[in-house]
């Protein structure tokens, strides 16, 4: 006869086989279980790499699907607050659509997949050490962006990797409309994107290549949004550490945004100093090979010739690897830490420039921009035939200072140079300069013959092992806009 099977064991007697403690009813671990764990030893590398690479692929997406889940709380709890403050159930039922509808278009952009066929390459319009920067147009919608992409092993090779998830960090995290808009960032096995705003006006140092100088009017209201710019990095919590002419955009109003955040870093964080030793090493290579020779000092006055050479190499300078020293505070080169001040050094050289011609120590090399810097009490002078207001001395000075001494935003704001300045409407009064654009796509004032022959197509790079490419995971970004997403 045919024997019904043994019930199982019960739940206590399960927990005995696993060696439960009678008292705590908490697991104790059998010897084969402890061996179990050991065994793992004798997996392959292989195994142990794709088990890796499991784990942080899982770990990245359920971090996202709990940060998406937050954030879908976060709006309901705002809608239901809403609700409370209506007074009718018609518009009780309208706030409730709209809230359905936003969350479906919220639901539909993260399912979206984001990839660089969904773009078409217009015109390239700049280019950095690490990748290049092209104006496209977003196929389904005729939308324009400017299209940042950056080479993955060439980041990891010359260790950017926390560069660019500062930028990917600070421009996810700002809906300032003093920041350039980051709408998507997305990546494939060559490359990482950043899709952002386009702003057709160019930059600051094209503007200063072209006029020469500024007058002080013109200057106070550029140097005033720049302020609120710096301000309102600073109070996301970072330090911008690049403010440069190159950095500060222009839209298509005439207004400033700031840019490139690929050397920001948190204020909370321990500042990165390595960075600029290669201006330290520069010199120690120059001294040295120059042994016990007599070495002329630096010039306190530039010459017209080097001041020329000076602005003719300055757009092939922004290209290069090595970049501009010539905005960098001295206390970063001093490499003994340093806070969100050395950003109003620099704002202090672009001061200087604008009203000047040039920044207060450019030289015929980055080396010795460096040694001026350093010792830069006795290489701060404004030229006796150039007019500058006492109030507008008084103010570079103030911003061009030990870190210690210098002004605070607050201080820089009360400044008598700023006296009546309105700083609650500046984005809403006409600015010295508005661009004439004949269409969506004019490039007129960015400077692309600098470029060189460029393709339109992406080259084809060095590509990344798959262990190296876990480095890069949780950098895709989309931004809802609630709507038709604008081409800045």
């Amino acid at each position: 006869m045919h024997q019904p099977p043994s019930p199982g064991p019960s739940s206590s007697t399960r927990m005995h086989q696993l060696g439960a403690d009678d008292r705590t009813g908490t697991i104790q671990r059998p010897d084969d279980y402890v061996y179990f764990e050991r065994s793992t030893a004798k997996f392959s590398s292989d195994a142990v790499a794709r088990a890796t690479a499991a784990k942080l692929k899982l770990e990245s997406y359920y971090k996202m699907a709990v940060d998406s889940a937050i954030e879908r709380n976060a709006r309901r709890i705002e809608m239901e607050t809403r609700l409370t403050q209506l007074h009718t159930q018609d518009a009780k039922d309208r706030e409730i659509r709209k809230y359905s509808k936003t969350e479906s278009q919220h639901l539909r952009l993260r399912r979206t997949k984001i990839k660089l066929l969904d773009f078409r390459t217009v015109k390239v319009i700049g280019k950095g050490a690490f990748g290049e920067v092209r104006l496209v147009q977003k196929v389904d919608t005729g939308k324009v962006y400017a299209m940042k992409s950056l080479q993955k092993a060439e980041m990891l090779k010359r260790d950017q990797l926390a560069h660019v998830r500062a930028e990917r960090d600070v421009l996810a995290e700002s809906t300032s409309p003093w920041v350039v808009q980051l709408f998507y960032s997305f990546q494939d096995p060559l490359y990482l994107y950043l899709i952002m705003e386009f702003l057709p006006g160019g930059d600051l140092m094209t503007m200063l290549m072209k006029y020469d100088v500024f007058s002080e009017d013109v200057t106070r209201f550029y140097m005033a949004e720049c302020i609120l710019a710096i301000e309102a990095v600073h109070n996301l919590g970072y330090i911008h550490r690049d403010i440069k002419p190159d950095n500060v955009l222009i839209d298509k109003n005439g207004h400033l945004k700031l840019s490139d955040f690929g050397l920001s870093t948190g204020l909370h964080k321990a500042t990165d100093g390595e960075l600029y030793k290669r201006y330290l090493e520069q010199e120690k290579t120059k001294d040295n090979s120059r042994n016990s020779v007599q070495v002329n000092p630096i010039n306190l006055t530039m010459s017209r010739e080097q001041i020329a050479t000076w602005k003719a190499n300055r757009r092939k300078l922004a290209y290069s690897t090595v970049g501009t020293p010539d905005y960098i505070a001295p206390e970063v080169f001093m490499m003994k830490g340093y806070g969100k001040e050395c950003d109003w050094w620099s704002l202090g050289a672009i001061f200087f420039e604008c009203l000047v011609g040039y920044a207060p120590f450019c030289s015929d090399n980055p080396g010795e921009t460096y040694k001026k810097i350093i010792d830069w009490p006795r290489y701060l002078q404004i030229p006796e035939e150039v007019y500058v207001s006492k109030e507008g001395e008084n103010l570079i000075r103030g911003l061009m200072d030990w870190a210690d001494r210098r002004l605070t935003a607050e201080k820089i704001k009360n400044h008598p140079w700023f006296f009546g300045a309105d700083w609650n409407s500046l984005r809403y009064i006409e600015p010295p300069f508005v661009p004439r654009l004949n269409s969506i796509t004019d490039t007129s004032y960015f400077p692309t013959d600098d470029l060189g022959n460029v393709s339109n197509q992406l080259e084809q790079v060095e590509s990344v092992s798959a262990e190296k490419d876990l480095a890069f995971l949780g950098f895709t970004f989309k931004r809802f806009t609630g709507g038709p997403q604008s081409s800045g």
